[in-house]
């Protein structure tokens, strides 16, 4: 089933309709599909360097507004359709870890994760049910996966064909080596000042 979803997102890619694809794809995955929109956004960027930034605006847009659905999932359906959306990802059980950090810490576990390859979706999810401030909730997910598609993009545009196989390999790798990064500059700055 998961490779027949890729292999239909592939094939979007090239399609002439790729842009209204793009943003159906990054909205859906947000809130319940299972692939990432980086498998559409890179191949239309190759195929289109000097639309890179539009792309990414475009991802960014539909995994904000997808992320608002996941959000209104976990708020108003968490019982119903919500536990059952993570039991079929698996990922029951580390709710209820996520839900005991929200209160102190939601808006840092929506960009965190908003820009590392865990499956954003369980994040939206667990924002609307433990009923996160929606403003930080939005704030949060513009900066994260706006951060992670104009990275994409910008890796894209300024290195070509030679950064894609990197990339696809290393997505993972490449942005929690980066939010590691981030935070421990946090840290520092706040040890250290």
């Amino acid at each position: 089933m998961i490779r027949s979803l890729y292999d239909w997102t592939m094939r979007a890619a090239s399609h002439k309709h790729a842009v209204p694809s793009l943003f159906g794809v990054s909205f859906v995955e947000s809130s319940f599909f299972p692939i990432p929109p980086d498998v559409m956004l890179i191949p239309m960027v190759m195929a289109e360097r000097a639309k890179a930034w539009y792309f990414a605006m475009v991802a960014t847009a539909g995994s904000v507004l997808g992320g608002v659905f996941g959000y209104l999932i976990g708020y108003f359906l968490f019982e119903t359709v919500g536990k059952s959306m993570l039991e079929f990802y698996g990922y029951s059980d580390k709710f209820a870890t996520f839900a005991s950090q929200y209160n102190d810490y939601g808006a840092w576990i929506v960009f965190v994760f908003g820009v590392t390859p865990f499956p954003y979706k369980v994040i939206t999810i667990a924002s609307g049910a433990t009923h996160l401030n929606i403003f930080m909730f939005m704030l949060a997910s513009v900066a994260s996966r706006g951060l992670r598609f104009f990275a994409v993009a910008a890796l894209l545009y300024w290195f070509g064909p030679p950064i894609r196989e990197f990339i696809e390999k290393r997505l993972g790798l490449v942005f929690t080596v980066f939010v590691v990064l981030l935070f421990g500059g946090f840290i520092a700055i706040k040890y250290l000042l």
